[in-house]
């Protein structure tokens, strides 16, 4: 399957902070970058961060319930293989990051069996990066 890459811009309130987080943390590639934001490759894809004073949603985070689990939304990520996933998620963890949910496996045995962890940025965003073993389930149905 043959994906476009996609183009996503967040607004973060702390630039220098948010650059470290996803240039270090995440060792991501970055791209071309002005006084007010910074392009990265993130996972083949275009994310921008835009230097932006505090959202509501950066503030006060809303969640849903999900696997008897509070999911933040808004959240954005990318569904890695499973291999790379589990490199992520150790690369976190031995980084200290502190997790909205740990990394584990939900739905075990069901359709849409999958890897996932939730936190977030420096600046309040919240990401989740998931891995699912059969792919051909991303958008399985029960």
């Amino acid at each position: 399957m043959s994906l476009s890459p996609f183009h996503l811009a967040i607004p973060v309130y702390d630039l220098a902070a948010a650059r470290t987080f996803y240039g270090e943390v995440f060792g991501l590639e970055e791209g071309r970058s002005s006084d007010h934001w910074v392009d990265f490759n993130f996972y083949g894809h275009q994310l921008v961060i835009h230097e932006h004073p505090k959202t509501a949603s950066q503030e006060n985070a809303h969640s849903n319930s999900v696997d008897g689990h509070d999911v933040p939304v808004p959240h954005f990520g990318v569904v890695l293989d499973w291999d790379k996933w589990e490199a992520l998620a150790e690369r976190l963890k031995a980084r200290g990051t502190e997790f909205v949910i740990e990394p584990y496996v939900r739905f075990q045995g069901q359709v849409g069996e999958q890897a996932t962890m939730f936190l977030f940025d420096p600046c309040g965003n919240a990401l989740e990066f998931k891995a699912f073993k059969d792919m051909g389930q991303l958008f399985a149905k029960d």
